[in-house]
C-alpha cells in the first residue's frame, strides 16, 4: 500500500469515528431534553398513581359571625324560611335591598301570589315578613346624610 492509500485509509476511519461521535451527540442530546420536558420518562419502576377525586362537603347552611355564609342574611328566628322560600326565585340580595314595612311586605307577597307564582305561604308568612321587617326595617334617611360642619365660603364675582 502506498502511502497516499494508507493516508485515505486512515482519513475514512478518522470520518466513520466523527460520524458516530455526532450521532452519539444526537442522540444524547436528545435524550436531556426529552428527560428535561418529561422527567418521569425514565422511570421504569414505578406503578401509575390513581388520583381519587374526594367532594369536598360545604355546609350550605353555614353561619359564620352572624350571617347565613350562602345568602348573606343574618342569623335570626325565621332565617331558614326566607331561605327556603324566597331564595328559590330571587338573590337574597333582592330581600336584603327593599326595606319595607310589615304592610309592604304582605302586599309584595301577595303580588307575588298573584303575578309570580309564589305557593301560600300559610302561617309561615307571619314570621318571613317578622324575620324581615326585625332584620331589614325601612331606612328613614333619603338618598344622602345632611351635610354638617361645612366651612362654607363666599364667591367673588
Amino acid at each position: 500500500m502506498t502511502n497516499e492509500e494508507v493516508f485515505r485509509a486512515q482519513i475514512k476511519k478518522v470520518s466513520r469515528l466523527l460520524t458516530l461521535l455526532f450521532t452519539l451527540f444526537v442522540i444524547t442530546g436528545g435524550g436531556i431534553l426529552y428527560y428535561m420536558s418529561n422527567p418521569s420518562g425514565f422511570d421504569f419502576k414505578s406503578e401509575p398513581e390513581t388520583v381519587v377525586a374526594v367532594p369536598i362537603e360545604i355546609d350550605e347552611d353555614r353561619i359564620e359571625n352572624g350571617i347565613h355564609v350562602r345568602t348573606g342574611l343574618v342569623d335570626a328566628e325565621g332565617l331558614m324560611l326566607v331561605v327556603n322560600n324566597c331564595t328559590n326565585c330571587h338573590s337574597a340580595k333582592l330581600v336584603t335591598q327593599n326595606r319595607m314595612t310589615a304592610e309592604r311586605w304582605n302586599a309584595t307577597i301577595k303580588w307575588m301570589q298573584e303575578t309570580q307564582n309564589l305557593w301560600d305561604l300559610g302561617r309561615n308568612q307571619d314570621i318571613i315578613v317578622n324575620y324581615l321587617v326585625t332584620n331589614y326595617p325601612p331606612k328613614s334617611i333619603g338618598r344622602r346624610a345632611v351635610l354638617t360642619d361645612i366651612d362654607w365660603y363666599q364667591l367673588n364675582n
